[in-house]
């Protein structure tokens, strides 16, 4: 037995593969390379993997499909790689369940950055929010169905959300009470460094308090710390 982290890689570019399971391997993970769906499968049901890295340009069926696939029957984590650099394509691969996204061509390191912090952040989420576990989120008169992703209001009103926006607010709702600052966010959002200057999450933040009907003046639910962050400051309660 052993404590190694195991990743399971599915590219088609053999030199990609080798690239990536020696970079791996070297920096104590178990790697599993695969060239297609077929065998990411057959790889997946033998020794199920603590994250999948995969390619969305394949043989077969795509990354795209693949990773739908995936998410439906597995929470394993999922890092989505592309020759292709349109914002379009990052966010279908996200909203069908990635958990992140690094186009080609990209530094190993950089690669290697993401697939720790991912790790460490889904293994440290609050046992009662774990997807696995929660069903159904309640806080301040809304409803967060998770099977459906839908938000419904204190009026019984469904609120499709996006899939950033269900990420973000499954962020604040998993550290709720506490007060998350940008680089956080950025890190759980995106599981990037973020620049002093990237204002990309308040867009976020700012388009998530619209779907819960709060302006930036005086929100109830997700509050600004001033020089410190945001912060959900409402009761969470967790169904099954």
């Amino acid at each position: 037995m052993t404590d190694q982290d195991h990743v399971l890689v599915v590219d088609d570019d053999q030199e990609i593969r080798s690239l990536l399971r020696d970079y791996l391997q070297k920096n104590g993970y178990r790697v599993t390379a695969v060239g297609d769906g077929k065998r990411m499968w057959a790889a997946f049901e033998e020794a199920r993997p603590d994250i999948v890295v995969l390619d969305l340009m394949l043989p077969g069926d795509d990354g795209l499909t693949l990773c739908r696939d995936l998410r439906a029957r597995s929470k394993t984590p999922i890092i989505m790689l592309t020759a292709r650099g349109e914002e379009t394509d990052r966010i279908v691969g996200l909203e069908m369940g990635a958990d992140d996204y690094l186009p080609k061509p990209f530094n190993p390191r950089e690669l290697l950055a993401r697939i720790k912090s991912i790790l460490r952040r889904t293994r440290t989420l609050p046992e009662n929010l774990r997807p696995e576990d929660a069903r159904a989120i309640r806080f301040a008169g809304w409803t967060l169905d998770v099977a459906t992703r839908n938000l419904r209001s204190p009026e019984g009103v469904v609120v499709a959300l996006s899939g950033t926006e269900y990420k973000l607010l499954r962020i604040f709702l998993a550290h709720a009470n506490r007060v998350l600052n940008r680089d956080q966010l950025i890190d759980l959002m995106l599981s990037r460094d973020a620049s002093p200057f990237d204002r990309s999450i308040d867009v976020q933040v700012s388009r998530l308090r619209h779907r819960l009907g709060e302006g930036a003046k005086e929100p109830a639910i997700i509050k600004t710390v001033r020089g410190e962050g945001y912060v959900l400051s409402v009761p969470v309660e967790v169904g099954k």
